[in-house]
């Protein structure tokens, strides 16, 4: 399960600025891939240092300059001094327990968000912070790992499929938005099974296991309305913002994306109170159990009481009872005790306390 609070001690005492890495380190080596297109041209390269992606700076083309690893801060620095990057966006960048935001800086813009991956060994959800930089002509993209998250980006710009490689940066930005937006529904869709799998285990064999399971879902929930429900506001900014670096066109499909995030808020918060009753549910079953067991051994116990009085009676040691000396005495009195056992069994199904 992922950490709700990261530890900040390294940056006790820090004046604002200071660049440090806080979180953890989820790529061995840094990464840095570039695609620099327009609607003819197209190159994409990975560079083995940051120099080498300065010479795209000036061009008119869009440049994408994905960075995997947060863990070299020379580099971020480097990049920030080149590109004239506030120094902080370049510790929020670093600190990866940031919050969902947008901040506008006149010629960028800095947005950070989280992406959620569904490990299905583990049955946990593996997050990931990510931070983009819009400016006139370039996206900047900083992961903690390498992986796939963007990969279909990358091929719709190989093939150029659809007007991506039509359009300028803010569609890049958009479609990066887009792509993160539309994993949260993966992941809600695997949570939802495990939710339908609870309900129906509690309803029929509650455990303490799950209860546990319970507990574990209701922290994923908190850490997944901590990381979307922000998110709400960035798109929100980003639509309806004043900055010129979001053309016209581009905010109707950024329309598109807060109303995935408004439908991702919803099932989240359906789910924190599916959720929540299931604690409930789990009482009800486990007292429910426990009444019908105490239900049959009250019914035994009862049944049995006339018998113990009698067998209690038969057993004292006085010398002059009428019934010992009596040849039938002992047959009778095992009629006498079945036939109340028997009279009883019947009088409790009859009033269906069986």
């Amino acid at each position: 399960m992922p950490k709700l609070i990261k530890k900040r001690s390294k940056k006790a005492g820090l004046p604002p600025g200071t660049l440090v890495h806080i979180g953890e380190k989820k790529a061995e080596t840094l990464k840095i891939t570039i695609m620099d297109y327009d609607e003819v041209h197209f190159e994409e390269k990975e560079i083995k240092t940051i120099d080498e992606c300065f010479i795209f700076k000036d061009k008119p083309t869009v440049t994408w300059i994905n960075i995997d690893g947060l863990h070299q801060v020379a580099i971020l620095e480097r990049m920030g001094e080149c590109y004239g990057l506030h120094p902080l966006v370049l510790e929020d960048i670093l600190n990866t327990d940031q919050r969902p935001k947008m901040e506008d800086y006149g010629d960028y813009l800095y947005i950070v968000l989280k992406d959620l991956d569904y490990d299905d060994k583990s049955s946990q959800i593996e997050p990931e912070q990510i931070s983009l930089i819009l400016g006139p002509n370039f996206v900047f993209s900083f992961q903690e790992r390498e992986g796939d998250t963007f990969g279909t980006i990358r091929d719709r710009i190989r093939n150029s499929k659809g007007r991506i490689r039509k359009m300028g940066a803010d569609y890049l930005a958009y479609s990066l938005l887009d792509s993160i937006v539309d994993n949260y529904f993966i992941i809600l869709e695997k949570l939802g099974e495990k939710i339908e799998f609870l309900e129906e285990k509690l309803v029929t064999q509650p455990t303490p296991e799950t209860l546990q399971m319970i507990h574990h879902l209701k922290r994923e929930m908190i850490f997944l309305r901590k990381a979307v429900w922000p998110l709400r506001e960035v798109i929100n900014g980003l639509e309806r913002g004043e900055s010129s670096l979001i053309k016209e066109s581009t905010r109707i499909y950024l329309r598109d994306v807060y109303d995935h995030t408004i439908q991702t808020i919803d099932t989240i918060e359906t789910y924190r109170d599916m959720v929540s009753g299931m604690l409930d549910i789990y009482l009800s079953s486990v007292s429910n159990r426990l009444n019908s067991v105490m239900k049959v051994l009250t019914i035994i116990a009862t049944i049995f009481m006339p018998l113990t009085f009698l067998a209690g009676v038969y057993g004292m040691n006085f010398k002059f009872m009428p019934e010992l000396e009596w040849r039938w005495g002992y047959p009778f009195i095992w009629l006498v005790m079945v036939g109340i056992g028997v009279f009883m069994f019947l009088y409790f199904k009859k009033k269906r306390w069986l």
